[in-house]
């Protein structure tokens, strides 16, 4: 018999399950990524510390005004661009992408584009 179970519970497990692999060190960081209906946030950690070094997203300040009348998969191209940008200010060119349990297709492949663009490695 089949479990009623949410599309976020079992995004989740995937996560956790992919977790179990990926993780941040100082030199090598994890990109970590999350996307919402309205929203894509992105955030750089070091897990060995359990800080987290940069972010960027959607609702940023800063960013917010940029992404008016942008479509989603634009949206999420400049969060990585931004990202990436924030990265190379704090000297961090290489990370481990997290994709956060989502399938790498469509605005969580947008992000990993824009973030390669802007110079990080992964």
């Amino acid at each position: 018999m089949a479990k009623n179970k949410s599309r976020s519970v079992a995004r989740e497990r995937r996560h956790v399950r992919v977790r179990k692999h990926v993780s941040g060190t100082a030199a090598r960081p994890r990109l970590n990524v999350f996307k919402s209906l309205t929203g894509i946030y992105a955030q750089i950690v070091d897990d060995n510390e359990g800080n987290t070094l940069i972010s960027a997203s959607t609702v940023d300040k800063e960013l917010r005004e940029k992404m008016k009348g942008m479509k989603k998969i634009e949206q999420a191209k400049a969060i990585g661009k931004a990202v990436a940008e924030r990265a190379a200010s704090k000297g961090i060119s290489s990370v481990v992408f997290d994709r956060g349990g989502f399938r790498y297709v469509g605005r969580i492949k947008a992000l990993a584009d824009g973030a390669r663009e802007g110079g990080l490695q992964f």
